[in-house]
């Protein structure tokens, strides 16, 4: 499918510097572009490439000032990444979606399905389960008895979702992912082994979250795990039982969140992050990858480190962990001296 620069243009609201009649099929990073291609401009370290790029359409922002010529066609919008994030959202809606279901899905009696829905090959819907219009449902996922998946969600191939679990509005799981497994519950008996607990609570999901490939959320023991509006989770995160995330927070891959702990909105999360349980953690909170939390933290804090303390804190702490087999030397270099004194 070809867009000519004007229309682009004009859909996202933007402005003109250059053919506007030239015509892009594809998109492509600015620096290894081509012909044909629209590409972006946002982050600063990559302007050397504008003024080299094969790109027949190069997104900027509002702001950018050229240095030298640039043979593309320019389009200044507010911000170019969003910009092409709505650019490549219309992209994938023009493209033809998928409806009814296979002959080869396995559809209990009592289920009840939308209009417009499509639910592939060796899917698997249970009892009482309910299911909105335009939902998508690929091959071998399964879905058990009692859950809730309400329009417009996109549910990938080898999802499972547990009984009980509720899926809001425009939602997307990736392949993998498993909603509403058991909640790591065990009680230690007299004899030191372990009994297990019941999980007996549910997984709500609210709406336009998105959960990463092989992601787990478990259940809770009574009550609900909850993950609410907007939230943005990556691959290969743990959500343990009893969890609370609040509305637009986003983590990295390979968090860990142990139970009972209760995360604020707006928080922002680096990869491999891991938090005890029973915790509070508030709102626009930023941990740095690889922050091990063991207490609670307050509003608009910045952490990093493992234990987690404040980032400016732990920047000044590391030029010391940097230079410690010199404070060592220099420590045994005035024990040395401290001692000749002495025999003095």
């Amino acid at each position: 499918m070809e867009f000519t620069a004007k229309k682009i243009a004009d859909f996202l609201g933007g402005t003109i510097e250059g053919d506007e009649n030239v015509k892009v099929n594809k998109v492509s990073k600015i620096e290894e572009a081509t012909e044909g291609s629209l590409t972006f401009l946002a982050n600063p370290a990559y302007t050397p490439y504008i003024y080299k790029t094969n790109a027949s359409i190069v997104l900027v922002n509002n702001d950018f000032k050229k240095e030298k010529p640039v043979k593309s066609t320019l389009i200044f919008v507010d911000n170019a990444y969003n910009a092409l994030a709505n650019l490549l959202e219309l992209y994938k809606k023009s493209k033809p979606g998928r409806t009814g279901i296979s002959q080869l899905a396995h559809i209990s009696k009592s289920a009840k399905i939308g209009k417009n829905s499509y639910i592939g090959e060796f899917s698997s819907v249970g009892e009482n389960v309910v299911i909105g219009s335009d939902v998508k449902i690929y091959p071998q996922v399964y879905i058990d008895d009692n859950v809730k998946i309400k329009d417009n969600t996109t549910i990938y191939a080898g999802v499972k979702i547990y009984e009980g679990s509720e899926i809001g509005k425009s939602c997307t799981i990736h392949s993998g992912a498993v909603i509403g497994s058991d909640g790591f519950g065990f009680a230690m008996q007299t004899d030191s082994n372990f009994k297990k607990i019941a999980q007996i609570g549910n997984v709500i999901i609210e709406d336009n979250v998105e959960i990463g490939a092989n992601t787990t959320i478990d259940r809770a023991t009574l009550g609900s795990t909850i993950i609410k509006k907007g939230v943005k989770l990556d691959n290969l995160i743990q959500i343990g039982h009893n969890v609370t995330i609040d509305e637009n927070t986003v983590m990295a891959a390979q968090v860990g969140i142990a139970g009972s702990t209760k995360i604020g909105r707006n928080c922002m999360f680096g990869g491999q992050v891991g938090i005890s349980g029973h915790l509070n953690i508030g709102d626009n909170v930023k941990m740095a990858a690889k922050s091990g939390v063991g207490s609670s933290i307050k509003d608009e804090q910045i952490i990093m480190g493992s234990p987690a303390i404040e980032a400016n804190k732990f920047k000044k702490s590391y030029i010391h962990f940097r230079n410690l087999e010199k404070l060592v030397k220099k420590v045994d270099e005035l024990e040395n001296e401290l001692k000749k004194l002495k025999s003095k």
